[in-house]
């Protein structure tokens, strides 16, 4: 089985950078072995099981909560069974469907 989560916590009421958060955040995510990929607008976070990703998204949580007030955060969750590496699979199948190579963050 598979869940991909894309997240963004952000801040609110912070400066108007707010990239120091998000690499708490992304830094946890990181340290958890999940795979993962950062994008400009959030990060999404692929791994076996519900309890495994939000037990990781609720350490993100946590470590902003600490000096962060108020904090928005976006969730888009798929689940599939019998998926594995929806990451890289998910973009494999769109790249097959149009016949060459997409562009992907850097």
């Amino acid at each position: 089985m598979s869940l991909i989560v894309f997240v963004s916590m952000t801040p609110l009421g912070k400066e108007e950078s707010v990239s120091k958060y998000v690499a708490r955040v992304v830094d946890i995510v990181d340290k958890s072995g999940l795979d993962y990929v950062l994008t400009p607008m959030g990060t999404i976070v692929e791994g076996e099981d519900w309890d495994q990703v939000m037990e990781v998204l609720k350490k993100g949580f946590e470590a902003l909560k600490t000096d962060c007030n108020r904090i928005s955060i976006v969730m888009k969750i798929d689940y599939r069974k019998g998926r594995t590496k929806g990451l890289v699979s998910k973009v494999r199948a769109v790249e097959e469907k149009v016949g060459r190579e997409i562009k992907k963050a850097m």
